[in-house]
């Protein structure tokens, strides 16, 4: 028998509270007061109450199974097999190799255990590599994903890599098609939450549209700082991809890979990118995430490592293993604010597919310059903000550290880069909150 806690108290109804909290305020004016707008156009609450609390959006996500990805450049063969092992010892639960030429795969995964999942993101598109790569893991009972995005490449280099119509047939070819959908790039440049939904959206429906016999889907997304929100952005892009597939391939595998955001990242008192990146992962373990690939917190400046390497493995398996984030399924779902910014967020970012849709679809934007040029002004309004104060990096535009010297620990330049090349499309630049205020203080030291 369950025992009525609180029972003899009266429920308070959301109007109740309200009024409570009206006397309370003396005169000031409810809404401008307490309620504020985010950059989506979302309206937040102070308080979300079960009168007013949206139908549960049955979104399935499995928390308790997320994977630690490591990521691992492969530029030697045999140093990239050697870490490979070491970082599984070391807690890692899935590896993604990028490559960006052919590899001798038996030296590359010699000795590597076979109940793991291995992706391999190729930066470059080769039909004989790919049936090898195909091959060998067929033969050797690896479990093998090729992650090969086009679109990808399109928007954030301005080239296909050979044209639209080759790169689609080459796709085709490929047996028992992975998609692979890389949207990190639309949260690194500066797009909104709804944005980033909806081109994300729009990008896999390039695919689904021209491609067949496909079996699984990898979708790749930044997480950012704002932590409910983020939650509520990863269940977002489930229920909107759920939606989308069901209309082309039901059942079809869908997994969701999460890394932090580069937008706050900062090049100063950079240890706060630990605290941030923290809090991120957070983020995309209760959003359902199923890869989780955390960035270490001198990836702005340094070159890969094995002490920052280590760091950003460590900061997952503390969340999995010591704050026991791997012991509950669906930890967001009933959370009446969550839910509510999740509905809000999937029926904007609808609202914006049908119209990039309506407009010619995703590539036919890309190519006139309509997807860049609405990024640009969402970076502007926030990057504002930011030189405001308003949009707050600690270390950086509030309480930064004056005697903070970074110039001597420079091994990569930090900032966007200029590489004058010819273009089909204008690129989609990713670039730092913090790159203006950085480069001032390099030059002042």
């Amino acid at each position: 028998m369950k025992t009525q806690l609180f029972s003899e108290f009266q429920p308070i109804s959301t109007a109740q509270w309200k009024q409570k909290i009206q006397f309370e305020l003396k005169g000031a004016d409810y809404n401008e007061t307490l309620v504020w707008e985010s950059l989506e156009g979302i309206k937040v609450k102070p308080f979300y109450h079960t009168d007013e609390a949206v139908k549960s959006l049955n979104i399935p996500t499995k928390a308790s199974e997320f994977k630690i990805l490591q990521d691992i450049f492969v530029y030697d063969v045999l140093k990239s097999n050697q870490k490979a092992l070491e970082v599984l010892n070391r807690g890692a639960e899935s590896i993604r190799f990028t490559l960006e030429n052919t590899v001798n795969l038996e030296e590359l995964m010699q000795n590597l255990p076979k109940n793991i999942s291995y992706l391999f993101n190729l930066q470059f598109f080769e039909g004989d590599f790919i049936q090898n790569l195909h091959n060998f893991s067929q033969k050797n009972e690896y479990l093998v994903t090729i992650c090969i995005d086009p679109i990808h490449k399109l928007a954030k280099e301005g080239n296909w890599f050979s044209n639209l119509e080759g790169d689609f047939a080459q796709l085709s070819a490929i047996p028992s098609i992975t998609i692979s959908v890389n949207a990190s790039l639309y949260q690194n440049a500066g797009a909104t939450m709804v944005q980033q939904l909806a081109y994300t959206l729009a990008h896999l429906h390039e695919y689904l549209g021209r491609l067949e016999n496909v079996n699984q889907l990898n979708i790749e997304i930044s997480v950012g700082s704002h932590y409910f929100f983020e939650i509520a952005k990863l269940r977002a892009l489930r229920l909107i991809i759920n939606t989308l597939v069901a209309e082309y391939h039901p059942n079809i595998d869908i997994n969701i890979l999460a890394t932090p955001t580069l937008r706050n990242k900062t090049l100063y008192d950079y240890n706060v990118n630990m605290l941030r990146t923290t809090t991120e992962c957070m983020s995309a373990i209760l959003g359902g995430a199923d890869y989780i690939c955390n960035l270490p917190y001198d990836y702005v400046y340094h070159k890969t490592n094995e002490f920052g390497d280590r760091i950003a493995r460590n900061q997952l398996l503390i969340l999995k293993h010591e704050s026991y984030f791997d012991k509950v399924d669906n930890p967001a779902e009933g959370s009446y604010y969550i839910e509510s910014i999740t509905q809000q967020l999937a029926e904007k970012a609808l609202d914006l597919f049908k119209d990039i849709e309506k407009n010619g679809g995703f590539i036919t934007q890309l190519i006139n310059g309509t997807i860049q040029r609405k990024i640009a002004e969402s970076a502007e309004k926030e990057q504002d903000l930011f030189d405001a104060g308003k949009e707050v990096l600690l270390g950086t535009n509030k309480y930064p550290n004056k005697n903070d010297q970074m110039k001597h620990e420079l091994e990569l330049y930090p900032f966007v880069k200029q590489n004058a090349r010819k273009t089909l499309i204008t690129p989609i630049i990713t670039k730092r909150l913090a790159e203006k205020i950085e480069q001032e203080r390099l030059t002042s030291e």
